[in-house]
């Protein structure tokens, strides 16, 4: 990378990065490039963040003193580049961070902006890999149109949970939520080391109800603190920093923090509002047990939650987690529910690769561009990547 850097254009005020990460978050692409900067620690390679919500100038002045990674979030960088004051045409390595999240989030006309209508090298010119914690459809198309015969690789269950996370689901109706949550956490602080309060985190479905039960946890003696999409960067980030050092041993947070942060020790998760979505099930429980270390999870299910019956249970079931009696009655008059309608004949968290079903590919070309036919994904299907018929270029890109 470091010898790629005097070969870039020299043009006044404009910069050209020699790899870029997307991400869909401020938190996720500031925990990015920080891990970025240790790596490139005395190595003279500059990473920086770019990202909305914060002054843009101060980030402009950034990239004018130089880089050669740019970590951004697609609103940002999309504005960077229509000020020209950016470049993608030197990108050698691209990594979309994430991606399902971005979807969801709306952020999939950004990206093909990005990467297919502004001056970045063709697919076969730079790396480019995608990072999912889900692989349904939409996320393989877009592998498809933007890699050319990568490879499909799944590290165990796609969208599973981990074995080494305790899940526990207990009935709660709404109006005795709070008072169920206070006998948790009175448990939990004495049973804690020096009576402490374990971290905690809680999620609930609304900003307005983030707000309303952090207020009512510490009027109760419990330290706590919110992120949600209403608050400043500058205060996520004072929060985040609170809650990791155990100043406000309790987070209370929706869904902008359910991925991709990286919050060390978190001992419980607590859904205090349930998801519709298992995936998102799936994302909110694995702020915890991380890095090998266990830990618990606990969810209020109540009549509300009846079209997540059947996916939770059969996801405890496949992480070997008891099951209440009561949560496999619901599951078994309930109709199957709790996903985004994108799971249709690919399996429940599409963990496998597309590109082996004929229709997939149908009247399109999926295997990399250039009629590059006799790719040949002819083989019996399966949960996973792997087992390539010999016609398919085991590379990224």
């Amino acid at each position: 990378m470091r010898e790629q850097y005097v070969q870039r254009p020299r043009v006044a005020r404009t910069v050209y990065p020699l790899a870029l990460i997307l991400s869909p978050t401020r938190e996720l692409s500031c925990q990015i490039h920080d891990e970025a900067k240790k790596f490139s620690y005395q190595t003279g390679v500059k990473v920086v963040v770019a990202y909305g919500g914060a002054p843009i100038n101060q980030q402009l002045r950034e990239l004018e003193r130089g880089v050669d990674i740019l970590v951004a979030t697609p609103g940002r960088l999309v504005d960077l580049l229509e000020r020209a004051r950016l470049s993608l045409q030197m990108i050698r390595y691209l990594a979309l961070d994430e991606a399902d999240r971005m979807l969801d989030m709306g952020f999939e006309p950004q990206i093909r902006k990005i990467v297919e209508q502004m001056d970045m090298p063709n697919r076969g010119v730079r790396q480019t890999m995608l990072f999912s914690a889900t692989f349904p459809r939409e996320i393989q198309r877009l592998a498809s149109d933007f890699l050319s015969n990568y490879i499909f690789l799944a590290v165990g269950r796609v969208g599973s949970s981990t074995d080494l996370i305790v899940q526990r689901v207990e009935f709660v109706h709404e109006s005795d939520k709070r008072s169920h949550l206070m006998d948790l956490l009175h448990a939990q602080r004495e049973n804690g080391a020096h009576g402490k309060q374990a971290l905690t985190l809680v999620f609930v479905e609304t900003k307005k109800g983030a707000d309303s039960l952090e207020h009512w946890l510490c009027i109760n003696g419990f330290p706590a603190t919110t992120i949600h999409g209403d608050r400043t960067q500058q205060e996520r980030e004072l929060a985040l920093r609170s809650f990791k050092t155990g100043k406000t041993p309790i987070l209370v947070a929706t869904d902008v923090a359910a991925r991709g942060l990286d919050i060390p020790h978190v001992a419980h998760v607590v859904n205090f509002d349930l998801p519709n979505d298992i995936d998102d099930y799936v994302h909110r429980i694995g702020r915890t047990g991380r890095a090998g270390k266990s830990g618990l999870a606990t969810a209020f299910f109540n009549e509300g939650n009846l079209s997540l019956a059947r996916p939770l249970a059969e996801l405890m079931q496949e992480a070997s987690q008891e099951v209440p009696a009561w949560l496999t009655r619901y599951a078994s008059r309930a109709p199957y529910g709790g996903s985004k309608g994108r799971r249709s004949g690919g399996g429940r968290f599409g963990g496998r690769d597309f590109r082996r079903e004929s229709s997939f590919g149908k009247n399109l070309d999926y295997y990399g561009g250039g009629g590059n036919s006799g790719s040949g994904y002819g083989v019996p299907s399966s949960n996973y990547g792997g087992g390539y018929a010999s016609g398919v270029t085991s590379a990224w890109d």
